[in-house]
């Protein structure tokens, strides 16, 4: 059955003020219904809710006097309202049929009749550009005029005094992709040719000001000087031909807010300055004063008064306040602790200096020189998280909004399609939505060191297979271009958390050079192949590369490349530079620009036929992909990184969102585009949150009760590995039900994701593809891993001789003890990860064989063998703990994780054989087992004394294990304490002995455990009887 919500999102011309909308809930999630009005301006984000729901609490509303100023109690400061009502009072003055009617200059009133009715030959502006030109108009030449419009100026006058004291600022909001541009070029004209006119006039004038955050913008911005070749006045007919000449008399500056930086005048070494300060000591001064530095930025603007400042991406521009730890939160409004705290303190660091660079800039122009206003334009014009403002909260001075939902409900941009379901239970946030969350503990943490050896193929399971779920999508749509006859490829943008996770997500999908340990190396292709920088069939780098690997925060600011950064992208550089020799002919035009300059040029050139970056397909950033960025040709985005504000993620998802084709249909309508994003969590409301306020909790001290418990003490091994001699003749091999490898989503990742916008079509990602993999293909690659990982010592060779007894063995494996649910597929071994999960399980199941012929040896911590609960000590703040009984427990608390432990600790007290038990917690007992390709420490919950009959003197030590749904790691900790640590243990004869238990049903808890304790006693008289 059609529904005309998914099949018609786009409502409205691009080119008309909207008159319909999509009814959206108090949640922000559709109603189905179309209303037959212009949506008001409210602060939601157009993004589809999880299919998965649970109860949470609503958020408290927020009052915008959070930080003082904002608002008082006699005046609340409400922009919402704001908003609407000057868009009301526009919307009265626009609808005016005379023109004499308007209260503006007749400049004005031509250049509007201009722009809402001249027959364009091309690109026409859209309705949004101009109504948010009409709203800078209306405020400055009407507004003032009228009783209305004074009243609605007061708030504007006050938000500026209170945030901004030095400068007026009026901030324009309009979605990216709604063509900013456009707007500064309107501005400009009707400033200039009233100013030239009208010479005396003071709200008027033709000196501008354009701040930028970048050089990509800077570089962009180009088209707004009256000179260029492509000027948008001409090109885009932005001004009436007789009045042309009027905008050659504008003076124009386009800088990055960088510039406002005071440099050094002169170069004087460390040494040379010593010697200058003299005897006096004072510090010589070389850098320049704010009027060598204006006389630097803007030359041609010294000596004029009353400019206009126009700032493009505006957020990055404001005057911080003190904050404190309690304002940095989750989107819950939990205060953030950790890693997570030291990291949004990092970025806030970073935005605030930003921030402060750029807003002491213009007020130094305004010393100098005179600002008459200036003018904001963003997508996103909030305060950023750790600005001392709410996270979230609008700009105050902002008097004009057209949001992302009214953009994509007038086709303006691409529609956004997140992962809303996917085939794995559990939380209500699909995984591939916040891949950070699910993959951060296994990711590199920083930089990329010279002496950390990271393997490409070595990445998490789940960000494999996100990768391949979202590539296998755009395989599809490159093949669609392909027969469309498109001349540039789909672009897929990846943004990372750091350097070392984009060199390895880079070599993981275009392709690396793998050094042997006898100082060759060899080719390990792309695991993507439309992404691959090397040819297949050659092993040769390809002439132009697939994938680029940028920096993008090092390019925007000018700076000469980071050297650990130019040695990682060295190659695709040097590629860089014979293409442009070739296109050239001039052999020494590669030698004329800088390395930055070059990646620049093909990062704003990915998707232009025909230029630098015109073949791209894939873009791995190590920063935030910045704004202005405006390749038209994404269609998918991976985040890796960690998204510490909304702003962040609207900023990401924002360089997809650019439209390819702007041809209407036969209905006066664009056609929906898409663009699928994972990784980016999205939340659906643009509000402020507030830090929940946090009561310090209580604390307790858990320790071993000496020496009145003393008799109760649990000692234990520290076991640091194991040492197990295999034979090297003959093979065989026993498999058990924990030789089992369950391939399912859970353990690799969803394997089909839902995608959906919050209307239009939605599509299922899947790894389908996989399935094109033969098994003879997948038997040699895994057996090849189990010889070189399992029988081969370090610095030899590996044995050869083996491979086809191993052979055998796998095969075995594979067709009785691999299974794959849920849309998983075999191939998916070829995840390094996964293919060593596998040869731990056969290597397991080869010892077990072995066990009584060869025994296994436990290796010991050389400095601290023994482990004891007398050394228990540490303060717990948490709630959940069990008080322990006298005769039982060492250790004053058990802290529980779960319920389940505490119903074991009851058991376990009312237990006749137990003599003594403890919770592994601060304990220090750990097993060391694999878990695929690492190595990792097991931590046991408890370990119980057990009277089975051998006298009090010798009880069992049994291991207890309490699982409620058991994972394949579950599987991996069992069988390491069967196969390897409790033999190897129980071999050394010196700590008593042991036995191993797990206990997976609550519910069977008790007799459960007296099972096991009487399994465990009738297996000692059986070994006794022998």
């Amino acid at each position: 059955m059609s529904n005309p919500f998914f099949d018609h999102p786009i409502l409205n011309s691009p080119y008309a003020r909207p008159s319909q909308h999509w009814e959206l809930d108090a949640s922000g999630q559709p109603t189905q219904q179309i209303l037959e009005s212009r949506r008001r301006a409210e602060f939601i984000t157009p993004i589809p809710k999880p299919k998965k729901q649970k109860t949470t609490p609503r958020q408290e509303g927020f009052l915008f006097d959070e930080g003082e100023g904002l608002s008082t109690k006699a005046q609340q400061y409400d922009p919402t309202s704001i908003i609407n009502e000057v868009r009301n009072h526009v919307d009265t003055w626009r609808a005016l049929p005379n023109p004499s009617q308007w209260q503006v200059t007749p400049e004005t009133a031509r250049l509007l009749q201009h722009w809402r009715h001249h027959g364009f030959s091309g690109v026409r502006p859209f309705f949004c550009q101009v109504e948010a030109v009409e709203t800078a108009i209306w405020l400055t030449e009407v507004a003032p005029a009228t009783r209305h419009g004074k009243r609605l100026l007061d708030p504007l006058v006050a938000a500026n005094k209170d945030a901004n004291p030095e400068l007026m600022r009026l901030a324009l909001k309009l979605a990216t992709g709604a063509g900013k541009t456009t707007v500064m070029a309107m501005l400009m004209a009707w400033q200039t040719i009233n100013a030239v006119r009208r010479p005396t006039a003071r709200q008027f004038t033709r000196g501008f000001l354009i701040c930028a955050p970048g050089l990509t913008i800077k570089d962009r911005l180009r088209v707004l000087q009256p000179n260029d070749p492509d000027s948008y006045y001409k090109e885009r007919e932005l001004v009436p031909g007789d009045l042309l000449d009027d905008m050659g008399r504008a003076k124009i500056v386009i800088t990055n807010y960088h510039a406002f930086k005071l440099r050094e005048r002169i170069d004087i070494a460390k040494g040379g300055r010593q010697l200058l300060k003299g005897r006096s000591g004072d510090e010589i001064v070389t850098t320049e004063n704010e009027g060598q530095m204006l006389q630097r930025v803007m030359p041609d603007l010294m000596g004029m008064k009353n400019i206009l400042a126009i700032n493009d991406e505006a957020h990055h521009c404001y005057r911080e306040r003190p904050a404190d730890d309690s304002e940095f939160v989750d989107g819950s409004g939990n205060p953030l602790t950790g890693q997570d705290l030291r990291d949004a303190k990092a970025q806030a660091k970073k935005d605030n200096e930003a921030a402060r660079l750029w807003i002491s800039g213009l007020e130094a122009v305004n010393r100098k020189l005179g600002l008459a206003r200036v003018i904001d334009l963003s997508a996103t014009p909030f305060f950023l998280s750790g600005s001392g403002y709410a996270e979230g909260t609008l700009f105050p001075w902002t008097m004009s909004d057209f949001s992302l939902m009214d953009a994509i409900e007038c086709g303006i941009v691409k529609l956004p399609r997140v992962p809303v379901a996917e085939n794995i239970p559990g939380d209500e946030l699909p995984v591939f939505r916040n891949l950070w969350e699910n993959i951060r503990k296994d990711m590199p943490k920083k930089g990329r060191g010279s002496n950390q050896e990271l393997d490409p193929l070595k990445l998490p399971t789940r960000l494999q297979t996100a990768l391949q779920a979202l590539y296998g999508h755009y395989e599809k749509t490159y093949k669609l271009w392909q027969d469309a006859g498109i001349k540039v490829p789909p672009c897929f943008i990846i943004v990372c958390q750091n350097t070392a996770i984009s060199k390895l997500v880079y070599d993981f999908i275009s392709g690396f050079q793998r050094r042997n340990d006898n100082g060759t190396s060899r080719l390990e292709n792309g695991r993507l192949p439309l992404f691959r920088n090397f040819d297949e069939t050659t092993g040769n780098p390809l002439p132009r590369p697939n994938t680029l690997l940028i920096d993008s925060e090092q390019l925007e600011a000018g700076d000469a490349l980071d050297a650990k950064f130019r040695d990682m992208a060295a190659d695709e550089i040097e590629r860089f530079r014979r293409e442009i020799v070739e296109r050239t002919g001039d052999p020494r035009a590669g030698d004329n620009i800088t390395d930055q300059e070059l990646l620049r040029e093909v990062m704003n050139t990915v998707g232009k036929a025909g230029q630098l970056g015109g073949s791209i397909r894939c873009v791995v950033s190590v920063a935030m992909l910045t704004e202005g960025w405006d390749a038209n040709t994404v269609t998918h985005v991976l985040g890796i990184r960690a998204f510490g504000t909304q702003l962040l993620c609207e900023q990401v998802i924002g360089r997809a969102l650019r439209r390819q084709s702007y041809e209407l249909n036969e209905e006066g309508l664009f056609n929906v585009e898409y663009a699928d994003v994972f990784g980016i969590p999205f939340d659906f409301t643009a509000k402020p949150v507030i830090a929940k306020p946090q009561p310090p909790p209580p604390t307790v001290q858990v320790k071993a009760i000496r020496p009145e418990r003393d008799a109760l003490e649990i000692t234990f091994p520290r076991v640091e590995g194991y040492r197990v001699e295999l034979p090297d003749e003959r093979l065989t091999a026993r498999f058990t039900d924990d030789s089992e490898l369950i391939l399912n989503p859970d353990l690799v990742g969803p394997c089909e994701t839902r995608n959906e916008g919050i209307i239009g079509e939605g599509v299922n990602l899947t790894v389908a593809h996989l399935g094109d993999v033969r098994s003879s293909t997948l038997l040699f690659h895994l057996t090849q891993r189990l010889l070189y990982t399992k029988w081969r010592d370090p610095g030899e060779e590996p044995r050869l001789h083996l491979f086809g007894q191993l052979k055998r063995i796998v095969k075995e494996w594979l067709d009785h003890y691999l299974k794959c649910q849920g849309g998983t597929y075999p191939a998916q071994l070829r995840y390094l990860q996964l293919a060593d999960m596998a040869c731990n399980r056969i290597t397991a199941a080869i010892t077990r064989q072995f066990l009584g012929e060869r025994p296994i040896k436990a290796l010991l911590d050389p400095y601290n063998p023994s482990g004891s609960t007398r050394h228990v000590r540490f303060n717990t703040s948490r709630a959940d703990r069990w008080q322990t009984s006298s005769r039982h427990c060492h250790i004053n608390w058990v802290v529980l994780d779960s319920d389940w432990e505490g119903e074991f600790c009851r058991v376990a007290e009312a237990h006749p054989r137990v003599r003594a038990y403890v919770k592994n917690h601060g304990l220090g007992f750990e097993v060391p087992y694999r878990y695929g390709s690492e190595t990792r420490k097991y931590l046991p919950d408890f370990i119980v004394l057990v009277d089975d009959g051998k006298g009090p003197d010798d009880p069992l030590r049994l291991v207890v294990e309490i699982k409620g749904y058991r994972r394949e790691d579950a599987r991996e900790k069992k069988s390491t304490m069967d196969t390897y640590w409790v033999p190897s243990v129980n071999h050394l004869g010196t700590y008593g002995r042991w036995a191993f238990a797990e206990f997976t049903d609550v519910f069977q808890m008790q007799d459960d455990f007296a099972r096991k304790v009487k399994a465990e006693f009738d297996k000692m008289l059986a070994g006794v009887a022998l």
